[in-house]
């Protein structure tokens, strides 16, 4: 969704694939990124890559296309979404131990995938009140607590993060109140609730799924209905987007949160 009339393409997506030559792919990544005019900021860890990224939309297309030639990011389907202006000041590509820091290195979605649940599907559970077994449904927000003051799900969990690796403590302090619920994690994009839900099912509770592409995603297949109340927080100069991925507020002259950097996404 957006406006085709906004000439910025912005692009996000993540993938959790083994990377053991991940040194050797920062600079011919940078390199290429540089040559479509890009800015934003891209992760590479053994674990995987994560990336928000805007330009030109030919710069972009351009970038997704030389990204697939590697086969272990053929797949890649990047959500979209249009502004007016660049939403990052800079370019950077960086290597990390973690793409999203969890501090548990025993979760390793590359080994697997937690199930995971489609925007309509879970649009469908929350208007009728239960899952197709009956199972009272949850929506786990596993975004920072001023993440979730933009915007959420109605009566959704949160436990006022202040940081992704706070996640399993507060999932296990919390564990015994979740057992006969049908959890969903969410997230901005995925990249959390995909590791939540595998902490969520490695430590013992049984009906537990991840939103698919998470929050963007839900609005761009449901336009945020049902459920969903406010925004949702980027890591970049827009701050926060609508359900129509339109931003709700004018974005500042500069500055803004760094994107990527820690616990983002």
């Amino acid at each position: 969704m957006g406006s085709v009339n906004a000439p910025i393409l912005n692009i996000s997506t993540y993938k959790f694939v083994g990377l053991p030559d991940v040194q050797h792919l920062r600079l011919p990544l940078l390199g290429n990124a540089r040559a479509c005019h890009l800015k934003g900021t891209l992760l590479l860890a053994e674990e995987g890559i994560n990336l928000f990224m805007a330009g030109p939309e030919a710069g972009v297309r351009e970038f997704v296309r030389y990204l697939r030639c590697d086969a272990r990011f053929a797949d890649l389907a990047p959500k979209e979404s249009w502004s007016e202006a660049v939403p990052f000041r800079h370019l950077k590509v960086k290597v990390k131990r973690e793409i999203i820091r969890m501090n548990c290195p025993d979760i390793r979605p590359v080994a697997g995938r937690a199930p995971s649940v489609a925007p309509a599907t879970l649009a469908r559970w929350l208007s009728q009140g239960h899952d197709d077994e009956g199972r009272p449904v949850v929506t786990l927000d596993t975004r920072n607590d001023f993440e979730v003051d933009a915007g959420s799900f109605a009566d959704t969990i949160d436990w006022r993060l202040k940081k992704f690796s706070e996640f399993p403590a507060a999932l296990l302090a919390h564990r015994e109140a979740l057992r006969d619920k049908t959890v969903v994690s969410f997230c901005t994009g995925g990249i959390r609730c995909e590791k939540a839900a595998i902490f969520m099912r490695d430590a013992g509770l049984e009906h537990v799924y991840q939103l698919e592409g998470g929050i963007l995603k839900y609005f761009e297949e449901t336009d945020g209905a049902p459920g969903w109340q406010g925004g949702c927080f980027v890591f970049d100069e827009r701050e926060t987007l609508g359900a129509a991925l339109a931003p709700l507020v004018r974005a500042p002259q500069a500055g803004g949160p760094a994107p990527l950097d820690g616990d983002a996404r």
